[in-house]
């Protein structure tokens, strides 16, 4: 399960137990290892935290976590840990890369330059052509190609950049989605780089695509969109690739074609426009986090330290029920940023962020991919 040195098999379980645990999410679960310094002392403190819900909190059952590994190894994949050496560099700087990753094939693709390739499912013939053709020519250039094995599009970039190419997927390892790509997929794994966040076993949902996309654009330099629709997980990517500080591309299309809208869209709104592949390359060789597209330019990350709540004794860290009410009022169904909920409720940034974990673990908070905080939808 764990071949990195520093990191024990009791704290590996106890971190993949940590983060299946009910309402932990990626944000959350570094919260947590901040405050205790490691998982398993994290699990024991976890009823505590949640103490504040109807219902006692339990963590993930130990029997679940066994047979999820045992999958994980039947797969022939292997865990990756967020602070472990072979994590990929520029996904761990994504506040909300995930902490715990599965893969199989070669982890060296992920060190290296990468661009994500993204666009329509049911893409036209001549955009699914020039997405082979250019992904070709951009492995050949030097870069990994990566994308989310969909029909279409994603399909296309991975053929043509194969074996040079990462394919990220909405389910576990072991599962193949779309079924007609599971020759592709079970390629790309003994060949190139397989990567799934869920834990094995698990069927795609609508929820796990977003988070999905966030990682294809975690992992690159820039995401080039080739075809899409105006409300496309094409441009979920895209956005998430700008907000990330990474540069993003597309391809132009006839104002005729509604699968070219969401190109012509993205380049209105400050994407760069490429014609050929080697502009890409030319954009990427030269990127220094700092891009030339202006769409959707990353805002300044959140200034609350997670290393505050390691500092703090518990009580310190801990809100007055003054505070925790007057935190708790402040937040709606509409998403608030983390730092102003610290300037409107005139509290620390530790007891926010303990408060905010509270409500988390009891279920009644949601975290957004913008790092914005909202009151649970209830269905």
């Amino acid at each position: 399960m764990n071949d990195e040195v520093g990191l024990s098999q009791a704290e590996a379980f106890a971190r993949i137990r940590l983060l299946r645990s009910p309402n932990i999410g990626p944000v959350s679960y570094r919260q947590l290892l901040a405050r205790f310094g490691n998982a398993v002392d994290a699990i024991d403190g976890l009823p505590d935290l949640g103490s504040r819900g109807k219902k006692a909190y339990r963590a993930a059952p130990k029997e679940k976590i066994e047979r999820e590994i045992e999958g994980v190894i039947a797969s022939g994949a292997r865990y990756l840990f967020h602070d472990q050496d072979h994590y990929p560099a520029l996904l761990a700087e994504i506040g909300s890369s995930p902490p715990i990753i599965t893969c199989r094939g070669h982890l060296a693709l992920a060190s290296g330059p990468c661009v994500a390739i993204v666009g329509a499912r049911n893409a036209s013939g001549a955009a699914t052509k020039l997405a082979r053709d250019w992904a070709r020519e951009l492995s050949q250039g030097g870069l990994t190609v990566v994308s989310g094995l969909a029909r279409g599009i994603d399909g296309a970039a991975h053929e043509g950049s194969h074996p040079k190419t990462i394919g990220v997927i909405a389910s576990g390892i072991d599962i193949a989605y779309p079924p007609q790509h599971k020759e592709l997929q079970e390629k790309i794994a003994s060949e190139g780089l397989l990567i799934a966040e869920q834990p094995p076993g698990t069927e795609p949902r609508g929820r796990h695509f977003p988070s999905r996309n966030r990682i294809i654009a975690g992992l690159a330099s820039g995401t080039l969109v080739v075809e899409a629709a105006p409300r496309s997980g094409s441009l979920i990517t895209a956005r998430l690739a700008g907000e990330a500080g990474r540069e993003v591309m597309a391809i132009p299309g006839s104002p005729l074609d509604p699968r070219s809208a969401g190109c012509n869209q993205l380049i209105r709104d400050g994407a760069v426009l490429v014609s050929e592949p080697q502009d890409v390359i030319e954009l990427l060789e030269t990127f220094t986090g700092a891009p030339r597209s202006t769409y959707r330019v990353a805002e300044e990350a959140s200034d609350f330290n997670y290393e505050e709540l390691s500092k703090l004794e518990w009580g310190e860290a801990k809100a007055s029920g003054d505070e925790a009410d007057t935190i708790g009022r402040l937040l709606t169904k509409a998403p608030i940023g983390v730092d102003e909920l610290i300037r409107q409720s005139g509290s620390q940034p530790a007891a926010v962020q303990m408060v905010l974990l509270e409500l988390e673990l009891s279920g009644e908070l949601e975290r957004h991919d913008d790092g914005g905080v909202s009151r649970m939808q209830r269905e």
